[in-house]
């Protein structure tokens, strides 16, 4: 039997995977904890927690290991993790994805931003950022996110076994979905050779952030603010659905666009402009200035629906949306 490289007051080795619904991290619990019970002999336990959204909405998968002569009996979920894998970036907007980790813990994030960019965009003080580009892997092997980011996970818990893991892909594959076990092994294998790391040691006098329960009540007696205020009501005005793209989204083109409403007519979330103005003729009409990104979530719908190709799905990169974003005018609203 392995030996786990650490473990908490009650014996246990965590790990815990944040995600959106629709990348799979909930099959790579599952896998981790697999290759953890059956590959080299340890219990383990997996489970996650996501809501009633499914596709596109946070999902946090956990992952428990300890030795043989040890018990499971905790089945809450992982707040104290050693390994935290980020299978999207852009969580960090409305989620704490590095809650609860330790000075020594390992983060391995989805992203082509390089170790120190992303100490700075998640706030990390110390520990170690992994980087492995899974969205770009994916793509290229046409395969799913979830294999290259396994890929990163076993290279970076050591005690785990990447042959057994290729078996396991081997086995659930290549009866029903033959030709997808290699693109599957191609995709794995890269992530985990293209994994990238670099330790950031905790500064002189500085200290990680206090552990504060995933169930603290954020609207508490001691948490509230002054008066008990609600300074976010959690109205459609406010939501950033940005965090729901998987890697594409639309792109416009005026030049090509009829003003024709398909696009709008089939988008889920009221993402397109329009403002009325006169037409060659001087008649009022309505013409669509462009794409509010905040309430994008990458279905892609409207590609699908333009009739011209006024919209192309690209690949998401970082600052376009920013840059590129045309902002609803909502006059009544503050």
């Amino acid at each position: 039997m392995v030996q786990l490289p650490k473990v908490n007051e009650l014996g246990f080795f965590e790990i815990r995977l944040e995600s959106i619904g629709g990348l799979g991290a909930n099959l790579a619990g599952k896998m981790l904890a697999e290759a953890g019970v059956m590959g080299v002999g340890l219990n383990g336990v997996s489970f996650s927690s996501y809501g009633s959204e499914k596709k596109g909405s946070p999902v946090k998968a956990h992952i428990r290991f300890c030795d043989t002569d040890a018990r499971i009996r905790d089945t809450s979920p992982v707040e104290r993790p050693h390994v935290v894998g980020i299978f999207h970036e852009n969580l960090s907007k409305t989620v704490n994805v590095i809650s609860g980790i330790y000075e020594d813990s390992i983060v391995l994030v989805n992203s082509k931003k390089t170790p120190e960019q992303l100490k700075e965009q998640l706030k990390l003080k110390g520990g170690v950022i992994a980087v492995v580009d899974a969205t770009g892997i994916s793509l290229e092997e046409n395969n799913r996110v979830n294999m290259a980011m396994l890929g990163g996970l076993f290279r970076l818990c050591g005690f785990l076994d990447p042959e057994f893991m290729k078996g396991v892909v081997r086995k659930s594959l290549e009866k029903k979905y033959p030709g997808a076990v290699q693109p599957a092994l191609n995709t794995f294998q890269r992530g985990y050779d293209e994994v990238k790391f670099q330790t950031f040691a905790l500064a002189d006098g500085d200290r990680m952030p206090d552990y504060v329960r995933m169930d603290t009540p954020v609207l508490g007696y001691e948490t509230q603010p002054i008066g008990g205020t609600i300074t976010n009501p959690g109205n459609s005005i406010l939501k950033d659905l940005s965090i729901s793209r998987a890697g594409k989204m639309p792109h416009f083109d005026d030049e090509k666009c009829i003003h024709c409403a398909a696009c709008d007519n089939v988008c889920p979330d009221f993402c397109f402009v329009w403002e009325e103005l006169p037409d060659k003729k001087g008649r009022p009409q309505m013409f669509l200035q462009g794409i509010d990104y905040q309430y994008c979530k990458g279905c892609l719908k409207c590609v699908q629906a333009c009739p011209t190709e006024a919209l192309q799905s690209e690949l998401e990169e970082e600052g376009y949306a920013e840059s590129h974003r045309v902002a609803h005018r909502f006059h009544l609203a503050l």
